[in-house]
């Protein structure tokens, strides 16, 4: 496997030459130009969430509303991520990549002249689909442009600082945008950025595929398709149509129907959208759960924050901005020393770190109300960074444990699917409960109590998972599904 993916990087190198000497291009430059993608994504997460008042009060929107410009965009990223790292194989990495930021930038700018919730909507979801295209096919980029093993560790050091960056820097510049210009400024600085990506790929990035693309699954990407739409359709839908209406049932049985459907087609193909004898290591099963219920936390915890602070208790866009900066900085802080954590002592101290930090701060949080001194406020945000910071690199790397090299993109793929998934689910179960709450008489407040119950739980269910997924039983799991996949058991 190793000679032949050497072979094949030579194959690209002499590709690119003879295209125009692109290989004499320092990886650096390459890295720089695939880390301005996922700046682009990375602030698209946390500086919208800031804006959602605003974009509330211009465009008379009400709560189901916000969570589709969150969740368009989530869902989209979701159910085409593995799709587009199938295409980019086949059709060329550079290729993808290039088209994936024409289709971010144009949503980008479609986004910033909609006047209406169903426009802004649908243009987030073109947003999505064009971020679908950047962050995994930059990655195999990037891993085409550092061969050697030390090398790409350090480029992706340097990548996941970035990711922690624009996390940190979405919501002051989106507040600072949002108070002095307007919302629809948190689009427009997407299009200088974008561009400059656009051209410089053009110019420096030189074009790989794989030695063999996966067979495209479009019936599998159909029942994804239809599967989590469904879903968080109801889910989001289900206080306004009803919990008992035909809709909400129809579709409830629609996302039950594709999940079973997809369990039973998957297995019968060659080359199938998602392997599902993955799931047999529990430390792969463990990565997919943490992914969920990670990120069901924080985009539940970024989408709820905004409103909290900007409608309940009267702050600013700007100073929302701010109080999201202890989340951020221990984000920043915890995801490095997470790497070295897992590094040496596999992923049970960085998951029972990350559990803790979830368990502790949501719990402060289930007290809350509009007097809740800003102090315990910032204490609280800073656990819920330490919690993610320190959950993310264990969740990447149960994901490839003991996979085969040729396997390990697309584990890595799916935990990642995993993670988009559950910010979908988690802003649409927060946003659901808490319209229910606020409906019967709650203040918002009061009735958020009941989602950081439920991150409450999530951080146990962390907490049991970094037991669990690092006993003799889990590992000998893995070792199996290796052998599994190599073909050298049935």
């Amino acid at each position: 496997m190793h000679s032949t993916e050497t072979e094949s990087r030579g194959t690209s190198l002499k590709q690119a030459h003879a295209a125009g000497g692109r290989c004499s291009v320092h990886p650096n430059v390459i890295l720089a130009i695939c880390c301005m993608s996922l700046l682009l994504v990375g602030m698209d997460v946390t500086i919208v969430n800031v804006a959602l008042p605003a974009i509330q009060r211009d465009l008379y929107a009400k709560m189901s509303g916000l969570q589709w410009i969150v969740d368009a965009y989530t869902l989209v990223v979701a159910t085409f991520l593995m799709l587009s790292g199938s295409m980019s194989d086949r059709f060329g990495r550079r290729r993808v990549f290039q088209t994936g930021l024409v289709l971010f930038l144009l949503g980008s700018l479609l986004c910033s002249m909609a006047h209406t919730i169903g426009a802004l909507v649908f243009f987030r979801a073109l947003q999505g689909l064009g971020a679908s295209m950047l962050n995994p096919v930059a990655l195999s980029i990037i891993a085409n442009a550092f061969p050697e093993p030390k090398a790409r560790a350090h480029a992706v050091g340097i990548w996941g600082a970035v990711a922690g960056l624009s996390l940190a820097i979405g919501p002051l510049i989106g507040g600072a945008l949002t108070q002095s210009v307007g919302w629809r400024s948190i689009f427009w600085i997407n299009i200088p950025i974008g561009l400059a990506a656009l051209a410089l790929a053009a110019r420096f990035v030189p074009e790989s595929k794989a030695p063999r693309a996966r067979a495209f699954d479009p019936v599998g990407q159909l029942l994804v398709c239809v599967g989590l739409a469904s879903l968080t359709y109801a889910v989001i839908e289900g206080p306004h149509s009803g919990w008992t209406s035909f809709l909400i049932i129809g579709l409830f049985a629609t996302a039950g129907a594709a999940l079973a459907i997809f369990l039973v087609y998957e297995p019968r193909r060659k080359d199938p959208l998602l392997d599902l004898r993955f799931f047999r290591s529990v430390p792969f099963s463990s990565a997919t759960l943490l992914a969920l219920c990670a990120f069901a936390c924080f985009a539940g915890f970024l989408f709820l924050n905004a409103l909290y602070l900007q409608q309940a208790r009267g702050i600013s866009a700007f100073k929302t901005g701010l109080c999201t900066l202890p989340l951020a900085i221990m984000m920043m802080l915890c995801a490095p020393l997470s790497g070295r954590l897992v590094g040496r002592h596999g992923t049970r101290p960085s998951l029972l770190f990350a559990g803790a930090g979830f368990l502790l701060g949501t719990l402060i949080l289930t007290r809350l109300s509009i007097h809740t001194p800003i102090l315990l406020l910032l204490f609280a945000y800073a656990l819920f960074g330490v919690g993610l910071g320190m959950v993310n690199p264990a969740i990447t790397n149960n994901a490839v444990a003991g996979m085969p090299l040729s396997q390990a993109g697309v584990a890595a793929a799916i935990a990642s699917t995993g993670r988009q998934v559950g910010a979908a689910l988690g802003v649409a179960i927060a946003g659901t409960v808490v319209h229910t709450s606020h409906a019967k008489g709650s203040d918002f407040a009061q009735a958020t109590h009941p989602i950081w119950w439920l991150m409450t739980g999530c951080g146990a269910i962390v907490l049991l998972l970094g037991w669990a997924s690092n006993t003799a039983w889990a590992k000998a799991s893995t070792n199996h599904v290796a052998s599994l996949l190599s073909g050298n058991v049935r």
